[in-house]
């Protein structure tokens, strides 16, 4: 094991029970925060509120601070210390720190190498929480070995580095409940006794001195009371008199049924009936909706705990949720908050059937609460791996796959390969959302054993579990440009940004221009009219133009940066600006039936921040060839008066239509969520004058509700204006 570094806090907590006289050697610091996050502020046992502080940490820890007492201040660590305590300080109550220091920690999931783990006394305690160093379903009968994932065998737990049996004798089917959920199963179901037993006779058990006292509700099994003693033999060795092993039997959710008719293809149904998870990295995380009056909606984290995030895993067909995630980490929602201060009590089918508020003053989407559901071990990883990159974030994609009955790794071809297939390598990986698609990856010295093309034609819709999943060409390969410099390559990161259309403003801001032609000779470079503006008369002509506002905001949790950097930002003359991407939106007029009738499009010349909410400072200016980009929680503002800012609706005779405008439509960027980058609008044009109604963000209620838009008959008075 290598050295520890000393680290120099500036104060930490005050052991429980001595906040007049506070000493060191009592119980540590623990991590405060909600449950399962693993950067988080440190607190005291007991002492929620009293913070820590890290003079000179490397990077600042924003939003940690919390009121209350500074009690460590200068601490001092070598790294030997059993707590936070052991270590030197001013001594306790003695700081000159303010709470915008507070100091933050980020754990590992590993443990430290060597690492002994020794609760023997600790689950001697009566009516404690259960301590172990894991555990396991260990499938037993061959067809369950042969099965992915593992649903039914042994429930083990691992003491000492040795994995032992539970006795039966205690066990409930809350108990089941439990360890299936955390293994991602959201349910339970008996099992054949009479063949465990049988295989029980041939081998003598190693039992778990302890039993479980679960009461079904518990998201892990640390969370569980031990329950009786196992009876002990005269020599002390731990039995199971008159029983066997403990069986758990697990019910896996559709997307996971190996029989089910998806066989893996969809990560989860474009809409739940009543809950939905969006904007997460990964399959079975994501900011929860909530579907209220055929209208999605968000719900406020007061009062959120893994209790009631478990019950919307368990409904959208997970495990127990792994963590219940507040104050937005998962990106802000649109609409309305239905939901605040949820108190579930575990055993209800949905988040609906739970003790709630329905008013929701004082939330707002900053408080927008989020899951990360358990999800049954499927073995994807082990088909998938990156080479050659800089860190475990990026590099060549290699994939495992079958050839002549063995097992080999080899390339996936890079044509056409795009930022979702990216998206579906990340997430496969857990590794997150897509950064970059490279299609390219000769710069990146992958497994030498591995530089044959052996998966192409890859094209996915993005909701994979798995690359295999997507449609490609199976066994007849076929890569034109071939060899090892043309391997597809992806880089992932941990956050994404979101962009989310004001459809508010659109439907406010609508208007009628007739513009004479001589004043849109720039926009005629720009291909921003219809084909039949080239033959327009340049002086005495002019085009009708459908005009509005633009207000595109970054609900994500990263910046929104155009796809190349600016040495291949393209210059047009005519307008004097940069082109950061060839088309950043699409504007469409539909007929009701879908076909285009009249479309534009705004190549993103400038992408900056207009404004920003509260105290977000913005940092993308487009001024003296400045970066662009969208900082998250700013928001970028086309006017209605800017070039190309409308669709040519000249040629359009009088109707009811459908006006569509989509951000990123190539998805050249990658976000956390692509299904809220589509705005739609009803549309009446009677041929002098336009009405723009029900303008609302794709995915923001039932398909019942958006059909019903379709009949809508409201009108909302814009005149026609000439210039």
């Amino acid at each position: 094991m290598g050295s520890r570094v000393p680290i120099t806090l500036d104060h930490v907590l005050s052991p429980p029970g001595l906040e007049d006289s506070p000493a060191p050697g009592a119980p540590g610091a623990r991590r405060g925060g909600d449950p399962g996050r693993r950067a988080r502020r440190l607190e005291n046992e007991g002492l929620p509120g009293r913070a820590t502080c890290l003079r000179e940490a490397p990077v600042p820890v924003p939003h940690l601070g919390t009121p209350g007492p500074i009690w460590l201040d200068n601490v001092y660590c070598t790294g030997g210390e059993a707590t936070l305590a052991a270590c030197s300080s001013n001594g306790w109550g003695v700081t000159d720190c303010k709470h915008s220091e507070d100091v933050g920690v980020v754990c590992s999931e590993k443990r430290i190498p060597g690492f002994k783990f020794d609760n023997s006394l600790v689950n001697n305690i009566e009516n404690m929480n259960i301590q172990v160093e894991d555990i396991r379903i260990r499938a037993i009968l061959s067809a369950f070995r042969k099965r992915t994932p593992v649903t039914e065998g042994y429930v083990e737990v691992k003491e000492g580095k040795t994995w032992k049996q539970i006795c039966d004798k205690h066990w409930t089917a809350k108990n089941s409940r439990v360890v299936c959920g955390m293994f991602g199963f959201p349910g339970e179901k008996t099992y054949n006794t009479k063949v465990y037993k049988m295989f029980a006779a041939r081998k003598k058990q190693r039992y778990w001195p302890y039993s479980m006292d679960c009461t079904g509700t518990e998201a892990h099994i640390s969370s569980c009371k031990l329950g009786p003693q196992v009876s002990l033999d005269p020599v002390k060795n731990v039995t199971c008199e008159n029983g066997l092993p403990a069986v758990v039997s697990c019910v896996p959710g559709q997307v996971f049924s190996p029989d089910g008719p998806s066989r893996f293809r969809k990560a989860y149904k474009p809409e739940q009936p009543l809950v939905r998870l969006r904007g997460g990295a990964n399959v079975g995380e994501g900011r929860v909706e909530v579907l209220k009056n055929g209208e999605w909606g968000t719900v406020c984290d007061d009062k959120w705990d893994l209790v009631s995030a478990s019950v919307v895993c368990r409904e959208l067909g997970f495990g127990s949720a792994k963590e219940a995630i507040t104050g937005s980490r998962l990106g802000q929602g649109i609409g309305p908050i239905h939901l605040n201060e949820i108190e579930c009590t575990g055993n209800e089918k949905s988040i609906i059937d739970c003790k709630f508020n329905a008013e929701s003053q004082g939330c707002n989407h900053e408080e927008d609460a989020a899951v990360r559901c358990n999800i049954p071990a499927m073995g994807f990883q082990k088909k998938l791996r990156l080479n050659g990159g800089r860190n475990p974030y990026e590099g060549r994609v290699e994939v495992l796959v079958e050839r002549n009955g063995s097992l080999v790794w080899g390339m996936v071809c890079g044509e056409n390969w795009g930022i979702v297939e990216a998206m579906v390598v990340c997430r496969q990986l857990g590794l997150g959302f897509a950064s970059n698609a490279f299609q390219e990856t000769w710069y990146w010295h992958g497994n030498i054993n591995a530089n044959k093309v052996v998966m192409s034609g890859v094209k996915c819709s993005g909701t994979e579990l798995s690359l295999a999943h997507c449609r490609h060409d199976g066994e007849d390969v076929a890569c034109p440009e071939g060899g090892v410099r043309y391997g597809a390559g992806v880089a992932c990161s941990e956050t994404a940004p979101d962009l989310v259309l004001n459809a508010e403003i659109v439907q406010q801001s609508t208007y009628l221009e007739d513009r004479p032609m001589f004043m849109l000779q720039c926009a005629m470079e720009e291909n921003c009219l219809s084909a039949s503006a080239a033959q327009t008369n340049p002086t005495t002509g002019y085009r009708r133009l459908l005009r509005f506002s633009s207000q595109i905001h970054n609900n994500g949790q990263s910046d929104f940066r155009p796809k190349n950097g600016r040495h291949a930002w393209i210059w047009h003359d005519c307008h004097r600006h940069y082109h950061s991407m060839e088309v950043f939106t699409h504007y469409d007029l539909l007929n009701l039936n879908g076909t285009k009738v009249a479309e534009g499009h705004k190549a993103s010349f400038c992408l900056e921040d207009t404004e920003c909410e509260g105290d977000i400072q913005k940092s993308y200016e487009c001024a003296n060839f400045g970066e662009q980009g969208i900082t998250m929680g700013c928001w970028d503002m086309y006017r209605h008066d800017i070039d190309c800012q409308w669709v040519d609706i000249t040629d359009v005779p009088p109707g009811d239509y459908l006006f569509q405008v989509v951000i990123n439509p190539n998805y050249e960027v990658a976000e956390s969520d692509y299904t809220n980058n589509v705005m739609k609008c009803r549309t009446r044009y009677d041929g002098h004058r336009i009405w723009m109604y029900n303008c609302h963000i794709g995915g923001s209620f039932s398909e019942e509700t958006e059909k019903k838009f379709e009949h809508f008959s409201g009108l909302i008075n814009n005149q026609v204006s000439r210039r």
